[in-house]
């Protein structure tokens, strides 16, 4: 897999961290009994939501490598 494919399979990650936390915030957050349980749901919401700024992050990593393998590969 080259680095263009990894980057692209980070922001997919990343975009997808938001709505699961969006998701997961809204499916435990509020729908618990007490609450312990709401408080849990919506920590996990938040805890899962922070995994996007890492995905993206890599991802422009990963993107920068692969500009600077092109400008290798039209150097040579």
């Amino acid at each position: 897999m080259d680095n263009r494919n990894i980057s692209n399979l980070l922001t997919i990650a990343g975009f997808a961290s938001i709505l699961g936390s969006i998701a997961i915030w809204a499916s435990q957050g509020g729908q618990g009994k007490d609450a312990e349980t709401r408080a849990h749901g919506e920590r996990f919401g938040i805890f899962v939501g922070l995994w996007a700024p890492t995905f993206f992050i890599l991802a422009n990593r990963y993107n920068r490598a692969a500009l600077e393998d092109g400008r290798k590969i039209f150097e040579n």
